[in-house]
């Protein structure tokens, strides 16, 4: 038989830091608080959260390389969103967060998810930020809590931050 091993969805003893794109803010308000109510409810404690804003997307990268290198947070969590414009602005901004983000994750081996939204409409929108299609920041708080706690499975059952 193959042995399978996954990360559970239990946050009590794991800390998360939050990076918020602060444009299009309102947006990004309904996303941060989807990755919130999502943590808590799966046992986060208050004191385990940080909620960092960025100016927006393009500075996502760093910020969250930054907070991973600390070796205080089991994982990072980055949330944007960016709407298609006239230019081709916002497919350099979502594709530069995009590949920084992985890059973040790989070069400091912590977690980072991608809740970052990158919509032809404000409809789109909408939809990934509680609506129908669901909550993205409520769906990369999941994916960083799943990814923590295989992390720490893999390292036998530590948890990788440092107070």
């Amino acid at each position: 038989m193959v042995k399978t091993v996954a990360g559970d969805r239990k946050a009590r003893g794991l800390r998360f830091a939050i990076v918020l794109a602060c444009f299009n803010e309102a947006w990004g308000e309904r996303l941060l608080a989807g990755a919130l109510e999502s943590l808590r409810r799966h046992g986060a404690a208050e004191t385990d959260l940080l909620v960092v804003r960025v100016p927006g997307s393009f500075e996502l990268p760093l910020v969250a390389q930054r907070l991973a290198a600390t070796g205080r947070y089991d994982a990072v969590i980055a949330l944007g969103v960016i709407i298609r414009g006239e230019t081709i602005h916002d497919r350099l901004v979502a594709a530069e967060a995009a590949r920084g983000l992985g890059e973040a994750s790989r070069t400091t081996g912590v977690p980072i998810t991608f809740g970052v939204i990158a919509a032809r409409t404000k409809a789109q929108v909408r939809e990934r930020c509680g609506g129908k299609v669901g909550n993205r920041g409520a769906e990369a708080a999941l994916a960083a809590l799943e990814m923590a706690r295989l992390f720490a499975v893999l390292e036998g059952g530590q948890t990788r931050r440092r107070r």
